[in-house]
């Protein structure tokens, strides 16, 4: 955004190329971190369009198109897929709460009238949830519907839409879009994922995803344990996606005020927030340490000698009467 609140074009089309120069395999504009529902649907058509002209081929767009009804995002579907995009993300329907009966009517609706691919976009922290039985149904009956994004972190549903899908529906991929699971995600099938962290450290998310596909496990795994800390301080430490902007422009861009207004304490802490997140991002050479330095991690206590400690525990033990 711009000082005056609006798309900044220059600085969005940078962020493009910057993005895909390290290593991202594809972009997703309209998503839940780059607020989509604060935009006007004019707005969301026309970041896609400045995404789609500045990418021009060189790696697939999912764009987000869920709008406040199957006419509204039906329009969606045609203006992207006239753009280029490869594929539109529809969230399921959000504010009402919706029986899996009608979460399946609306995108058996869309599915059968769109004339761009479908990603199913299950977020049941925000949205009505996509439940297995859905989600296979639709696999079976519309061919429009290629995929599923995932954002509830949880493992076991994950594996079992796999179990659900997979077997009639080989083409069909699974994305995941919570950060803090992506490594264990791939190992139980997961084709990728859209994450908030790639659009920060794409560098590290790519490499977590080489690696764990190479076979590369330990490397992988402490890599998913960087990415846990850093993920955790994005979205809980600040009003979402207050903190992914944030960490953002510490990678060197201008990104501006969001719309949703934001409280003098919230600004405040805002500004802590910057301190701790530059200081993660330093440890991997993204940006220099805050002035002032970063805090010494505490070290954890070394044990005394292991002869004294188990003198120690065996006389207890006697003593309450537990051993002779």
């Amino acid at each position: 955004m711009d000082h005056q609140g609006n798309i900044s074009e220059g600085e969005l089309r940078r962020y493009v190329d910057w993005l895909i120069e390290r290593g991202v395999h594809g972009l997703y504009p309209n998503g839940s971190t780059g607020e989509f529902t604060r935009f006007t649907p004019e707005e969301r058509r026309r970041i896609v369009a400045i995404i789609a002209d500045q990418t021009a081929g060189r790696v697939p767009i999912l764009a987000g198109a869920a709008e406040a009804n199957v006419k509204e995002t039906l329009a969606a579907c045609e203006y992207y897929a006239e753009v280029g995009v490869r594929a539109v993300a529809i969230v399921a329907p959000f504010y009402y709460k919706l029986s899996p009966a009608s979460v399946y009517a609306y995108f058996k609706e869309i599915g059968d009238n769109t004339p761009v691919d479908v990603t199913l976009y299950n977020i049941p922290m925000f949205a009505s949830p996509i439940d297995v039985p859905t989600v296979q149904r639709l696999s079976e009956e519309c061919e429009r519907i290629v995929a599923i994004k995932d954002s509830s972190g949880e493992i076991p549903h994950m594996i079992r839409m796999i179990q659900a899908v997979r077997p009639n529906r080989p083409d069909f991929s699974f994305l995941t879009g919570w950060d803090a699971a992506l490594m264990p995600m791939l190992l139980v099938g997961c084709d990728g994922g859209t994450n908030a962290s790639s659009g920060v450290v794409p560098e590290i998310t790519r490499k977590l995803y080489d690696l764990t596909l190479s076979g590369e496990i330990e490397a992988a795994r402490h890599i998913q344990y960087d990415l846990v800390t850093l993920f955790d301080t994005m979205i809980y430490q600040a009003e979402f996606p207050e903190g992914f902007r944030a960490a953002v422009e510490l990678r060197g861009f201008s990104m501006g005020r969001g719309r949703q207004p934001l409280s003098q304490q919230q600004l405040a802490d805002l500004s802590a927030l910057r301190n701790s997140l530059q200081c993660l991002l330093s440890t991997h050479g993204f940006t220099d340490q805050p002035i002032g330095g970063c805090p010494v991690p505490a070290q954890p206590e070394q044990p005394g000698n292991v002869n004294e400690i188990v003198s120690t525990v065996v006389s207890e033990l006697k003593r309450r009467g537990l051993i002779s």
